[in-house]
């Protein structure tokens, strides 16, 4: 039963990758208000899950010490990496704003492809844990992967990409979040402490993707009435990995 909890979350979490299809008859602006909200349950549901779910169940499971920190401080660093080895790929030896576009969306492909085999092995490893866990880590995943594969859709008909193909290609990269929890699978029959890193790390991703990559943008709205909007849609966010507590 576990099994199929996984593989079916994770078979899910990558169907998200076809959510670009509904943008084809959405004009930008449109577009625009839809994917901020969404954005900003996302960062609530991210850090939720993080500081809701995750770390208590790790301190829960091993006490509160300095590997633990460690743990959470790698996943903030692997996801710094990450982004870091992307962004100087695509854009290295070009000026400001002058990003070989084809490149871009290849690279954008692969920096996908990395995160969703994470997204694999947190998912993964959240069900070996408990299944509320894994089922709030999976909650907490598909909200963020909403805005961001719409905004990689984007990405790739902006690289050349004709929509039929971006589908495809982002549904391929999407796929690698199976390979990420069946490393898990795989690795948990034979490796006790598996847990105690991926639970802390899972928690590090989350927290930097929310802090470092969906704040700054919900900080670019600056109308009144929209900015509350955002707001509830963060506390919102929150909200439901709280009432996903046991």
């Amino acid at each position: 039963m576990q099994l199929i909890y996984i593989f079916g979350s994770v078979i899910l979490v990558s169907l998200i990758s076809l959510v670009g299809v509904i943008t084809v008859g959405l004009n930008k602006e449109m577009l625009s208000k839809i994917v901020l909200y969404l954005v900003s349950f996302s960062a609530g549901s991210l850090f939720g899950g993080a500081f809701i779910h995750l770390l208590p169940e790790a301190v829960k499971e091993y006490g509160f010490g300095t590997e633990i920190s460690l743990f959470l401080l790698s996943g903030i660093v692997v996801f710094f990496i990450i982004e870091k080895v992307i962004h100087w790929h695509h854009c290295h030896g070009f000026p400001a704003g002058k990003c070989e576009l084809k490149s871009f969306g290849y690279m954008n492909l692969i920096g996908d492809g990395v995160h969703n085999f994470i997204d694999g092995m947190i998912i993964a490893g959240s069900y070996l844990a408990n299944t509320t866990l894994g089922i709030a880590t999976t909650i907490a995943v598909i909200f963020h992967e909403i805005p961001q594969e719409i905004g990689d859709f984007g990405v790739l008909i902006h690289s050349g990409f004709s929509r039929k193909k971006a589908l495809a290609m982002n549904f391929l990269s999407a796929l690698t979040a199976i390979l990420g929890a069946l490393v898990v699978v795989l690795l948990a029959s034979i490796t006790e402490n598996l847990m105690m890193f991926l639970i802390p790390f899972a928690a590090g991703n989350f927290i930097y993707i929310a802090g470092s990559d969906l704040i700054p943008e919900l900080h670019k709205e600056y109308e009144l009435k929209k900015s509350l909007g955002l707001l509830i849609a963060f506390l919102a966010g929150i909200g439901i990995m709280f009432l996903l507590l046991e």
